[in-house]
């Protein structure tokens, strides 16, 4: 059976208290034993002392026992031939040994306080036992008595102890109630969590908590609608990145699919044949190309800010790239200058590679024949900023924020007969935050678009 954490608090609770009173019990007695026990006998064996003293020299013993006894003691008396005669309330056990007696009769202290056998808890104090006295020699008339004495339990116990045993009863019910109310108090919003922890399992992320607490559970609401948000806009993510997933595979497979069926069909002519061929192929290389970017992506997810970084040549990186695109600058006859002096990178190699190629492939795209792109790099002592401009076809301003959105791309008919993924910018944008660098983009229609990124050195 699993039990609730307000019953697990109570449960706790009432055994915290009892364990306290007993460790508190224990550690008394143990107190009791070792010093107070010896101190009551001492202390009692001092009064019966006295009393012998007085005994011997009053002609009212019985009536001056009788009213010791009434101020709170418990009394026996033993005459030189043996027999006894008690005083005050009866005692609950009369085992007093007759060694015991006699060792008194002869003159010597008897210790019952101190050496009362039973060692488990204050039994020296409670035990209403003849056993449990001291006793003491007394001369009278030239004929030695015993008595033994022993504080009456029940009339020391006055009003004030009472009352003292009643506030420590009310304490520990009050203590008990507070313990319930303020473990229900606390349960409440945990309880709260849970419910809306089963909403969330349902993909119900439109859950609100009480984040108006300022403690520890306070914090863990906030945390929780936090989590929740978060979790709401990356399933929204998910379900937008299906989506655009499928659209841009379905598209391609379909005209793939219907190409091949011509194809399949036969009667085309020569050039037919050429111009169906060349689709297909076009279409396979755009899947393939979204295949590896999608891979990329999902490989820079999983990486987080766990980064393999190591120094590098970046003026050799930038280099490089522009070489293995040189054909598309001669075939658009695009003019590129450059300004990079040599500096080091510490980053990691591959994925700023990534960075330079989608970079310089946006602006072979959108640079039109016999324009220019420029490509300056610079550092100092904080800092590498590179910016890579174009004088190509532009963006419009109210689409700029979405550069960076998966899957999105410009949708006008300025843009129509340029082919993309709308994963490079995105991807770009991955690899410069895991570099903890910054991206920042200005365009201007027929003037050309302008990328900046600028990344610490470290």
């Amino acid at each position: 059976m699993i039990r609730s954490l307000y019953s697990k608090f109570f449960i706790f609770t009432a055994v915290i208290m009892i364990g306290s009173m007993i460790i508190a019990f224990l550690a008394v007695n143990t107190f009791y034993h070792q010093y107070l026990k010896e101190n009551n006998d001492t202390k009692n064996v001092h009064i019966a002392q006295e009393m012998a003293e007085y005994m011997a020299t009053t002609d009212h013993i019985e009536n001056y026992l009788r009213t010791t006894a009434n101020v709170g003691y418990k009394i026996l008396h033993i005459d030189p031939d043996g027999d006894a005669a008690f005083y005050g309330a009866d005692f609950r056990e009369h085992n007093l040994s007759g060694d015991a007696i006699e060792q008194v009769l002869n003159g010597t202290i008897y210790h019952g306080m101190r050496d009362f056998p039973k060692e488990t808890f204050v039994t020296g104090f409670f035990s209403d036992e003849t056993a449990n006295t001291v006793g003491v020699p007394v001369e009278i008339d030239g004929q030695r008595h015993a008595i033994f004495i022993r504080p009456d339990i029940k009339l020391l116990f006055t009003e004030v102890h009472y009352l003292l045993g009643g506030m420590f009863v009310a304490m520990a019910i009050v203590s008990m109630v507070a313990m319930l109310f303020i473990a229900r108090k606390l349960v409440r919003p945990l309880t709260e969590l849970t419910k809306a922890t089963k909403e969330i399992g349902k993909e119900q992320f439109a859950v609100e908590l009480p984040t108006n607490r300022h403690d520890e559970i306070g914090q863990l609401a906030e945390s929780f609608q936090q989590m929740t948000e978060r979790l709401d806009a990356s399933d929204k993510m998910k379900k937008q990145f299906i989506s655009d997933v499928s659209h841009d595979f379905q598209t391609p497979l379909q005209n793939i699919q219907g190409y091949a069926s011509l194809l399949h069909e036969g009667n085309l002519t020569n050039e037919e044949v050429r111009l169906y061929t060349e689709i297909i192929q076009s279409e396979t290389d755009r899947l393939s190309a979204l295949t590896k970017q999608l891979l990329l992506l999902t490989s820079l997810d999983t990486l987080e800010n766990d980064v393999q970084k190591e120094n590098f040549r970046l003026d050799t990186q930038i280099k490089e790239v522009i070489q293995k695109h040189r054909w598309q600058l001669m075939e658009k006859n695009i003019s590129l200058t450059m300004h990079l002096n040599e500096m080091t990178m510490y980053g990691h190699q591959a994925y700023m590679e990534k960075v330079w190629e989608n970079l310089l492939s946006n602006a072979l795209k959108y640079t039109k024949e016999n324009g220019a792109i420029n490509i300056d790099v610079i550092e100092n002592d904080q800092e590498i900023i590179a910016v890579i401009k174009d004088n190509g076809i532009g963006i419009e301003q109210e689409k700029i924020p979405f550069l960076f959105d998966r899957f999105y791309r410009v949708d006008s008919a300025r843009h129509a007969s340029i082919e993309g993924t709308g994963l490079g910018l995105s991807i770009v944008k991955q690899i410069v935050d895991l570099h903890d660098g910054t991206i920042r983009v200005t365009s201007n229609i027929d003037q050309g678009t302008t990328f900046s990124i600028t990344f610490p050195k470290l």
